[in-house]
């Protein structure tokens, strides 16, 4: 019985992980809109979590019994339907958590404006203009540590220094100009392949250079940290040599 469990559950949790990973390719290659993606992660979650708990049940009566038989099966099956599953429900975790916003940047007050990125923005849902203090204070309370960069390069140096840093991080680099001090960039998530713009700015500050980033996500209410996670991201590997 429990080796017939096993010989079933495993494929059961490829299946589910197939399908989730299915449901970010369809929706980049256009081939269902985003609900329907979504829908198809949703239920390959649940379908992982019965794989995972029937897989659990064969470990647990194989190792009572002494037996091996099916147990390699079943533990692969286990970590299968635990990675399937742990990515939604640990998104679905944060967006409960983590406030409904998907424009991050280190300067509330006045935010990096968008300039070469705005025709790649047309049929975006989110608009590029900043949504002020409301989104701001939300910020503030959910990623306090979100600052701006004081560096004690040139401004020069520390455009030549942030140019490399956003290259390093694998973003499509849309512009780059050292008069302005002004990088802007996409960066495409990798499952639903999302586009967020970044835009950084260089300009001179007290102690030399002074660094601000901004990025925000085309589509979507809530970011679930994301563009806070790739900010933090940015500026840390800035700061290393700063």
């Amino acid at each position: 019985m429990i080796a017939r469990v096993a010989r079933y559950v495993l494929p059961l949790a490829v299946l589910c992980a197939l399908a989730a990973i299915a449901s970010g390719i369809g929706y980049r290659l256009g081939w269902w809109p985003l609900g329907v993606g979504f829908g198809i992660l949703r239920w390959a979650a649940y379908a992982a979590i019965v794989a995972t708990a029937l897989a659990i049940a064969a470990i647990v009566v194989a190792r009572r019994n002494g037996r091996n038989q099916g147990l390699a099966s079943a533990t692969i099956a286990l970590v299968v339907g635990v990675a399937t599953f742990g990515f939604p429900t640990t998104m679905f975790i944060k967006s409960k958590e983590l406030p409904k916003i998907h424009d991050i940047t280190t300067d509330t007050s006045n935010p990096p404006n968008f300039v070469a990125v705005l025709p790649l923005r047309a049929n975006a849902r989110n608009s590029p203009e900043y949504g002020g203090s409301a989104i701001a204070e939300q910020q503030q309370r959910a990623y306090p540590a979100i600052a701006p960069l004081e560096s004690k390069l040139s401004p020069g140096d520390a455009f030549t220094h942030a140019l490399d840093v956003a290259r390093s991080m694998g973003w499509d680099i849309v512009a780059a100009v050292p008069a302005e001090g002004r990088i802007e960039a996409t960066d495409t998530t990798l499952l639903f392949g999302f586009k967020d713009d970044i835009v950084v700015r260089v300009a001179p500050g007290p102690q030399g250079s002074r660094v601000d980033v901004r990025s925000e996500s085309r589509i979507g209410v809530s970011d679930v940290g994301t563009n806070a996670r790739r900010v933090a991201q940015f500026l840390q590997k800035m700061s290393r040599q700063a």
